[in-house]
């Protein structure tokens, strides 16, 4: 049975939905250390839009003693970590405990295994000088059907839809702000108490409660301020006539 909290995309509906697998027995790991027949859930943040809405999920599960692994995308329009902010957020993730690892857009690449395999490992390198920590993992980015359930790595390193994490364990996502794989405590692993692999975006769960396209929209709009805001800082003639 579900109450109305853990339905709810919202921080607080997020901190209610891990107690309610807390109570059915699971405890959170990471993808190093989970056990497949075990009540063990990898909790998996892909930072699709915005880092400092990750940073606020990453407050919330230090203060309930769960971390997360944080996926960052480098080659994004929709922010950038190698900005001064972004960096600062990056930084903030490790400080809260939180693993970073690399969501790579494999459709940025050729589609050609060895250039795919080598972008991996150049990215990963880049993300390391920034967070001056070994990236251990990769998420991919609105994968290819080729490259789930797979065994390969990819710049050296575990991904996330390899087939150990993908279908030998449950797994089960937040992507386009709903549960597309049903929610989490209707899972056919939850019900057998092993292990899920719990992917959330944290646009979905911060600011106010409202609906994916709502929360697109809120976010649209902030972009746009603090692009305005940077243009009048670094261009003086936007100062009177840009931020109407």
């Amino acid at each position: 049975m579900q109450n109305n909290a853990t339905n709810e995309f919202s921080l607080a509906g997020y901190r209610a939905l891990l107690a309610g697998l807390f109570e059915r027995g699971y405890s959170a790991r990471d993808f190093s250390n989970y056990d497949a027949e075990s009540s063990h859930f990898i909790l998996r943040h892909d930072i699709d839009m915005s880092i400092s809405a990750a940073c606020e999920v990453a407050a919330l599960e230090r203060d309930i003693g769960v971390t997360s692994t944080d996926f960052v995308l480098l080659r994004s329009e929709q922010y950038s970590p190698f900005s001064e902010s972004g960096r600062a957020e990056l930084i903030e993730l490790v400080e809260l405990g939180h693993e970073v690892g690399l969501h790579l857009d494999a459709s940025l690449y050729d589609d050609d295994a060895a250039a795919l395999d080598e972008a991996a490992a150049w990215e990963c390198d880049l993300l390391e000088r920034l967070i001056d920590r070994p990236v251990r993992i990769i998420s991919l980015h609105r994968p290819a059907q080729s490259l789930i359930n797979t065994q390969n790595t990819l710049g050296g390193r575990p991904h996330t839809y390899q087939r150990r994490y993908f279908s030998d364990i449950g797994y089960c996502s937040d992507s386009r702000g709903a549960w597309g794989h049903g929610h989490p405590y209707e899972h056919q692993a939850v019900r057998n108490k092993s292990a899920l692999q719990l992917l959330t975006h944290p646009i979905w769960w911060t600011g106010e409660a409202a609906s994916p396209t709502v929360r697109l929209d809120r976010y649209l709009r902030g972009r746009h301020e603090t692009l305005g805001h940077a243009l009048a800082d670094n261009c003086s003639i936007f100062e009177n006539g840009g931020m109407a």
